[in-house]
């Protein structure tokens, strides 16, 4: 079968190239072709030699996904379903705005991680997706948006590139890593690190390696102030609980590209949205734990996530009035808090609501109605007096 092209960072590329018997720079023409100027067919890149262009028809390829549907939002936001075989299909969503256009790009065919407010995660997990398919989202998306909008050429539709699409990006770390190095290429789509973001339920020992490995810009979803509520909503909290998850992020921020982490906040009506749970990520942010015990201190700024409900979750959006009483909080106290706009709602593309079409292979439904769930814990006292049992079924 032949290669897919959209697979190769710069590197494999000039090895994939020189194992063909060709130079290093012809590895670096071929790559500006696929990625700059979005061409598939070889005898279109005419600066390359004609030997070349015949043995690539005979060996390769750039092989795009198809796209099963297209839909715009009223505010201009865009949502791609792609299909990856076997019946799966992944959503990637373009949000544009006066100084940019950003990108959600999936990682996976559904989600194990199974949060308990994410629509992706309700519906299971079938696989990880290819390097070649999470770069085939910015690839289609880039050149199509280019060309849709008549840009002219070096000027860029996508600015950012956020991970934060279907699944967990670093339980597929090693077809993550290469794509990064794609987009931040300068032969390739020359994103900054700082334009490049992956978001983590905070899978502790990959977020080490990625900052060895290629740091970019980190989001946390956090979610939880403490242990026991954050158990509840995100199960991964069971394997790396808070303590050690600051302690990760605090690493991190010594090659990072920004000066902080963000920490994504989904505001849960009567869950985790009380002036109190706001008190105790203050306390968070300035390295005490729930019982004032010395925790890792993070630079931080808060992303306070409007909840996009949806049946199986059981959940509700906060009022307004609590989410800015929540957000005042947190600002009074110092901490950089937003409140994100939510974009692509009436076509599901907002955050959370990224569901596609997922033949899952983890018996999700099964495994929700088997697990023991603790009690949501309403505020931080509540939470202290569940932490400790909590903790007892750590992985």
């Amino acid at each position: 079968m032949a290669v897919n092209l959209l697979d190769f960072d710069l590197d494999a590329l000039t090895a994939w190239c020189e194992a063909q018997g060709e130079k290093r720079f012809r590895a670096v023409q071929l790559f500006r072709w696929v990625h700059q100027k979005g061409a598939a067919d070889f005898e279109a890149m005419s600066d390359l030699a004609k030997s070349l262009r015949s043995s690539l028809a005979g060996q390769a390829e750039v092989r795009a996904l198809p796209v099963l549907s297209e839909q715009q939002s009223a505010d201009g936001t865009v949502k791609w379903l792609f299909g990856v075989g076997a019946g799966n299909a992944v959503e990637t969503v373009f949000i544009p705005e006066e100084d940019r256009g950003t990108l959600c790009v999936s990682s996976q065919a559904g989600c194990a991680v199974g949060c308990r407010f994410c629509s992706t995660g309700h519906q299971g997990f079938s696989r990880n997706l290819t390097t070649a398919e999470i770069v085939a989202q910015l690839w289609h998306a880039e050149h199509r948006l280019r060309a849709r909008r008549a840009l002219p050429p070096g000027e860029r539709a996508v600015d950012n590139v956020v991970m934060m699409g279907m699944g967990e990006p670093l339980q597929n770390y090693t077809a993550l890593v290469p794509a990064l190095r794609v987009f931040l290429d300068d032969h390739g789509y020359g994103l900054s690190r700082r334009r490049v973001t992956v978001s983590t339920s905070g899978v502790v020992p990959m977020i080490d390696r990625l900052r060895e490995d290629c740091p970019v810009a980190l989001a946390v979803s956090l979610h939880a102030p403490d242990d026991a509520l954050r158990e509840s909503l995100v199960p991964l909290n069971r394997k790396y609980p808070l303590a050690e998850l600051l302690a990760a992020c605090q690493r991190y921020l010594e090659r990072a590209p920004r000066d902080f982490i963000t920490f994504e906040y989904c505001m849960l009506d009567g869950v985790n949205d009380s002036v109190e749970h706001a008190h105790a990520l203050v306390r968070l942010a300035g390295g005490r734990g729930p019982r004032g015990e010395a925790w890792p201190r993070v630079p931080c700024k808060f992303n306070l996530i409007p909840f996009n409900p949806f049946p199986a979750s059981g959940l509700s959006r906060s009022p307004r009035d609590r989410v800015q009483a929540f957000a005042s909080v947190l600002q009074a106290a110092g901490i950089v808090t937003t409140v994100r706009k939510t974009r692509g709602d009436d076509i599901d593309a907002a955050c959370g609501q990224l569901a596609g079409e997922v033949q899952d292979r983890t018996q999700a439904f099964e495994r929700l109605a088997r697990r023991r769930v603790l009690p949501i814990a309403r505020d931080p006292a509540e939470a202290t007096a569940v932490a400790e049992p909590a903790l007892e079924g750590r992985a």
